[in-house]
């Protein structure tokens, strides 16, 4: 039997340079064929390259390849995987040098392209020409950069992610793919850093005009002190991992101010029924990108609403009442909660703001929950028995939640 060697390789050992948990681990082995991998009881899974399972951690295992372009976009690779390829061809295809590195059985680390310095300067720098030929690593560099947020993109990789978008190989992009890159960055300590890093390559355009559109548009000064409604977004989404909030909030979030972008400029820097058109536009990003359809409803009710949110602290009951109703919340509490939290994120994503309280978030949950006392069985039992029937049963349910609502607000 062939000898051959395995290498823990990538991520897992950036990590545990960085100091970091090691989350997945990913090995890559030496000087082997298949047939060689088979006789030594290893489980082929892989369908574009080989792929094995080992046979007793049941780790995957790939055998060292080179790649070659030969199609537009990131599904044109060929790949070479045997025996004599060597560990440093295999690592010179990865994206970055943080991620080219491997680390034999003795725990040596094997670093031909300088991926140690670059952690050491906190720089994402792409390890060969070769990261052009695929558009998702402009993706991948930007979630990395949301998550190592002190570092930096070396310009000589800017300036290759420039040249790869206006070579149109960003139009090549397919949905699943986007949005599996956006929502992992959405949810990375920094994720302003992913649509910083989007924006300086010319990629945010191209993939969400709607967000590019944003920066250069201000807004009143009293309200956003930061003024840049793109600014705004950032400093949004920033709380938004601050808070903790899942992705579903953090995407509504990116999405909540996009009709300002659309705004008239002799109308600036007010925005005059900007939900209506956010709202719009968010479900036209959400199609486009085959969003999952609970981040995608959440955020056209963040766009629509959150305005209203805001002002809720004025509204009579009658009028927080139509805001629970329009928010569906009875039927869709968790729903409403992950609004408010939305809401919260945009009320703090202003400068000199992000530690300020947000009390519409707890009285409006209080709302909810003076309203749901309400039983509803016994209110459309006694309905009926004064002969209500049809939309009359619903009425006497929604004076019912009304009441409960104003007696809360008296009792407040």
């Amino acid at each position: 039997m062939t000898q051959f060697q395995t290498y823990l390789v990538g991520g897992a050992v950036r990590d545990r340079l960085l100091g970091l948990p090691v989350q997945d681990r990913d090995w890559v082995v030496v000087g082997a064929s298949p047939a060689d991998l088979l006789a030594a009881g290893y489980q082929p899974v892989g369908k574009d390259f080989p792929v094995f399972l080992h046979p007793r951690t049941h780790e995957e295992v790939a055998l060292a390849r080179t790649e070659r372009k030969t199609a537009a976009g990131y599904h044109g690779f060929a790949f070479h995987a045997a025996p004599d390829v060597t560990l440093e061809q295999d690592l010179a295809r990865r994206d970055l040098t943080i991620n080219a590195m491997a680390e034999d059985e003795h725990g040596q680390v094997i670093d031909p392209y300088g991926g140690q310095r670059d952690l050491a300067d906190r720089v994402l720098r792409h390890v060969s020409p070769a990261f052009a030929e695929d558009p998702v690593r402009i993706l991948r560099l930007a979630r990395f950069a949301a998550r190592f947020a002190d570092f930096r993109v070396a310009p000589e990789t800017v300036a290759l992610m420039r040249e790869m978008v206006a070579a149109g190989e960003v139009d090549a992009l397919v949905a699943e793919r986007v949005w599996q890159e956006l929502s992992r960055g959405l949810m990375e300590r920094r994720p302003s850093r992913m649509f910083e890093v989007l924006r300086d390559a010319g990629a945010l355009q191209k993939l969400l005009p709607e967000v590019e559109a944003l920066f250069g548009v201000p807004q009143p000064e009293a309200h956003h002190p930061e003024i840049d409604t793109g600014i705004h977004l950032l400093m949004v989404l920033d709380q938004c991992a601050r808070l903790g909030a899942p992705l579903t909030v953090r995407y509504a979030c990116l999405c909540h101010d996009l009709g300002k972008g659309t705004t008239r400029p002799e109308e600036w820097p007010r925005h005059i029924a900007h939900e209506v058109r956010s709202e719009k536009l968010a479900r036209g990003v959400s199609a486009r990108w085959k969003v999952p359809s609970d981040c995608r409803e959440l955020a056209e009710l963040v766009a629509r609403e959150h305005t209203h949110v805001h002002q809720s602290g004025t509204f009579s009951a009658e009028a927080r009442l139509r805001l629970l109703e329009r928010c569906d919340a009875w039927r869709r509490p968790e729903r409403f909660a992950e609004l408010l939290l939305a809401c919260e994120c945009d009320a703090r994503g202003r400068l000199g703001l992000e530690d300020r309280d947000y009390p519409q978030r707890e009285r409006l949950l209080a709302d909810l929950r003076a309203t749901l006392t309400v039983d509803l069985a016994a209110t459309s039992a006694a309905a009926i028995a004064r002969g209500a029937t049809g939309p009359a049963i619903g009425a006497a349910v929604r004076q019912a939640r009304l009441q409960a609502l104003r007696s809360f607000t008296d009792a407040a």
